[in-house]
This record gives C-alpha cells, structure tokens and sequence, in this order.
C-alpha cells in the first residue's frame, strides 16, 4: 500500500475543512509550520487511523513524535508495513 498519498490527501483534505492554508508538502517541512494546529493533527491522526487501520502511535511504547511531514509518513509508513 502506497501510504505517502493517504497521509498527504487526509492533510490537505482537513486543512481544507478547517480553513487552514497548507505550504507545499516537503518531507523537510516542519509540522510546527505546516499551518495545521493540534486539533487539525489530531484529526488527520483519527482519519489515517480509519482509512489505514493502523494508529502508530499506540502501537510502540516509545514511539518517536514526528516533526517533519517526512517524519510523519515514516511513521504511518513503518506501521502499515
């Protein structure tokens, strides 16, 4: 499963529910500077946890938080395989 485009379509997909302005997704952007806030991460978490059926951040108990959108995907990345 190509998990880069789910993690990128359910980012633009909630920024635009929460009228958030996106900069381009770089694997080095910042998640601080994405223009997304805590609630808007935590939603995209919860739709990634649907649409993928993992939720990585449960499923280690020392699971590194990402800080970069590239970090981010590793992440869901690593979990779905």
């Amino acid at each position: 499963m190509d998990v880069r485009p789910a993690v990128e379509s359910t980012i633009i997909q909630v920024a635009a529910e929460h009228h958030k302005k996106l900069p381009p997704l770089t694997d080095d952007l910042k998640l601080l500077d994405s223009g997304l806030d805590s609630l808007c991460l935590a939603v995209v978490v919860a739709r990634l946890e649907d649409g993928l059926g993992v939720d990585p951040f449960s499923a280690a108990d020392e699971t590194a938080l990402p800080v970069t959108i590239g970090d981010f995907v590793k992440l869901y990345e690593d979990a779905v395989n």
